[in-house]
């Protein structure tokens, strides 16, 4: 069956608004959601993901137990904004290796935008290869690769992904 223009196919996802404030510091960007995520509307939505649990351990706080708007909430009072550097792919299933066609987002553009931005951390080389390609150099701006919160993603152990999050506090301190 053709596609009408303008039409997208069932194949091709879209990414969510972007979850900051005036008052951002540090941006974490991923990829695209996958299709837990999308199912339920929330970023790192799928039980395998250990974002909101590496998050966690960055803050010392327990952020999967919260309710989602709550985490946001709390993410957004300490300066954290959550993000996506595509804008849409065709993919099928959740894997970044199965994305094609992507549409990429205008990262330069946006965190000219975002007056308190003092550091990007990207989850993911597919974030970070995206991520970096437009943003180059920045002064004052750190950008820092993060190992994936995926569960995919099961090179390292889950407590190498912790260490390797933990740099993250320097980007809140």
């Amino acid at each position: 069956m053709a596609l009408r223009p303008g039409q997208m196919s069932a194949q091709r996802k879209a990414a969510f608004p972007p979850s900051v404030d005036a008052h951002t510091k540090l941006l974490i960007l991923g990829s695209l959601p996958g299709d837990a995520s999308i199912k339920q509307g929330e970023y790192y939505a799928h039980r395998g993901n250990a974002f909101w649990d590496l998050l966690g351990d960055v803050l010392g706080e327990a952020l999967r137990g919260q309710p989602y708007a709550m985490r946001l909430k709390r993410l957004r009072a300490l300066g954290i904004g959550l993000w996506d550097v595509i804008e849409s792919a065709e993919r099928p299933g959740s894997l970044d290796s199965s994305i094609r066609g992507a549409e990429l987002r205008d990262l330069g553009l946006f965190v000219e935008r975002l007056p308190a931005l003092r550091a990007i951390g990207f989850n993911g080389k597919t974030a970070a290869t995206h991520g970096r390609r437009q943003l180059g150099e920045r002064p004052g701006l750190t950008l820092i690769d993060l190992p994936s919160s995926s569960g995919a993603y099961a090179s390292l152990s889950r407590e190498a992904k912790r260490q390797a999050w933990m740099v993250l506090r320097d980007a809140l301190a």
